[in-house]
């Protein structure tokens, strides 16, 4: 029941917002979202030398105009569905943006592809913003919004806003699960999750002494079940091990959670927890309508990156696959993904308050 209460948390957040505040100064839901390819929106784009980049066709097929924006599927993320369910726009890369231009009032993105927890982590795709890299500019934001608006209205809006929180994958898909990298070589597993846990410590209270309260961390799905990993194996299953290595981080990090909760004033720190809803989609594929979750719709060469190449052919019927690329869900996955998790959000009835716990 606990758990179940603490579902709803979103409702006041939306409800909550003091109703002297214009909307000028104070939307009604003001969002940022940091991450990685799982939730960027354009970022990489603006990164002249990165080769974390899809900005090129069939990305964005099944997207607005048709047209490929920097997101690594053919559609949507789950970010922008949630947003379309909360009534508000899908924050905007922060790149893309005039540092001093108002939309930063409703929210932006940070997230960027190939980033990591670690700052080694994606370190051959040259540019891509860390998570270190996200949160620096999301301090040069908060210097503008308090500019903007007032230090009093500033630290509202920081306070009352919701932070999506989004990375870890590549730490283990792009870094330790890399034999040729040194992380991979001079670590042990419990040695690597021990580093991300520390870092994610500081970058947790990194964010909360600039302002954040209510951050949402969204724990990794079954990375050992995504197709560049199926891929390794000779039968094309799933890797248990990895997966393994991916509960123990979602485990590590719900504790580090429940911690600084208690250790900071006022925090709303939340896990999100998706690894069964993502597993239960690529186990069982056909209770969601589709039909094939062991590989991709676009085929793709997993010796290269793994990304939907140009040249690639994709498959005809996109919502019959629950992953474009060797890394990333299709744009119907995500649809079926952010419905669990948005039902989860408002599973109780009225408003609840936004309060510390796990989602899941």
């Amino acid at each position: 029941m606990a758990i179940k209460l603490a579902l709803a948390v979103f409702m006041a957040a939306i409800t909550g917002i003091s109703a002297d505040q214009t909307s000028a100064t104070a939307p009604s839901l003001v969002t940022f979202i940091f991450g990685d390819s799982l939730t960027e929106v354009g970022n990489n784009n603006y990164l002249p030398y990165s080769l974390a980049r899809s900005d090129f066709p069939f990305y964005g097929i099944d997207y607005i105009n048709k047209k490929p924006t920097g997101r690594f599927t053919n559609g949507r993320t789950i970010g922008d569905i949630i947003s379309e369910k909360l009534g508000i726009p899908s924050p905007p890369p922060y790149l893309s943006l005039n540092p001093t231009d108002d939309t930063i009032l409703k929210g932006v993105n940070y997230a960027s592809g190939g980033a990591g927890i670690l700052n080694d982590t994606g370190l051959y795709f040259i540019q891509r913003m860390s998570f270190d890299d996200q949160i620096d500019y999301f301090e040069n934001t908060t210097k503008v919004i308090k500019a903007k608006i007032g230090e009093q209205a500033a630290n509202k809006l920081l306070n009352e806003a919701i932070y999506f929180i989004g990375m870890g994958s590549n730490d283990y898909i792009n870094n330790f699960l890399q034999p040729f990298l040194p992380d991979a070589q001079q670590y042990t597993p419990d040695e690597f999750l021990a580093i991300l846990n520390s870092k994610l410590a500081e970058q947790f209270t990194r964010l909360y002494l600039l302002g954040a309260r209510k951050m949402v961390f969204h724990g990794l799905g079954p990375l050992g079940c995504i197709p560049s990993q199926r891929a390794k194996s000779s039968r094309n299953q799933c890797l248990h091990q990895v997966n393994e290595w991916v509960l123990q981080f979602n485990s590590k990090v719900q504790k580090l959670i429940n911690v600084l909760n208690i250790k900071l004033k006022k925090a709303q720190l939340m896990f999100a927890d998706t690894y069964q809803d993502v597993l239960d989609l690529v186990d069982n594929p056909s209770k969601y309508g589709f039909k094939v979750s062991n590989t991709s719709c676009c085929n793709v060469d997993t010796t290269v990156g793994g990304l939907c190449l140009s040249n690639a052919k994709v498959c005809k019927n996109r919502k019959e696959y629950v992953f474009w690329d060797a890394f990333h869900p299709s744009d119907a996955a995500n649809a079926v993904l952010a419905d669990r998790f948005f039902s989860k959000m408002f599973a109780t009835n009225g408003s609840v308050a936004f309060a510390p716990g796990h989602m899941g």
